[in-house]
Parts: C-alpha cells; sequence; structure tokens
C-alpha cells in the first residue's frame, strides 16, 4: 500500500469516526457503534504507524514497500 492509499484510508476511518462521535454526542449510538469506534481507534493507529515506517525508510534510503503493518498490541503499547 503506498502512501496515498494509507492516506487514503485514514481519511475514511477518521470522517467514520467522526459520525460515531456525533451519534455518541447525540446519546444515539449503540454497543455496535462503541465497538466499532474501537476497532477504528486501532486501525487508525496502525495506518499512522505504517506511513511513519513508510517515511522513515524512505528518508533512510530504503524501500517503503517493505514497511509492514504491526499488530495491535505493538501499536497501542507505545508511549509519549
Amino acid at each position: 500500500m503506498d502512501d496515498e492509499k494509507v492516506l487514503h484510508r485514514i481519511n475514511d476511518l477518521a470522517r467514520e469516526e467522526h459520525e460515531l462521535f456525533e451519534r455518541e454526542a447525540r446519546a444515539k449510538a449503540t454497543d455496535t457503534d462503541r465497538k466499532r469506534l474501537r476497532q477504528i481507534g486501532v486501525t487508525l493507529d496502525q495506518c499512522w504507524d505504517l506511513l511513519r515506517q513508510r517515511r522513515a525508510r524512505r528518508a533512510a534510503g530504503l524501500d517503503p514497500d517493505d514497511a509492514q503493518v504491526r499488530d495491535e498490541k505493538t501499536v497501542e503499547g507505545y508511549t509519549g
């Protein structure tokens, strides 16, 4: 997945996340919506991580296509 596709995916997920936040703000969110919101958060973190990996690899003169999506435990375990 190239940078443009990753960014497109991030934008799509962010739009969906916004819609779910709006539903939650109106007290209309379901348990399914809340579960999806959690899934979106993880997927967004994975996409941002992948994009950072691709950019770092490119900056280091390496092939950005060798970057890989990391598992939830890894991307959700980042601090500061």
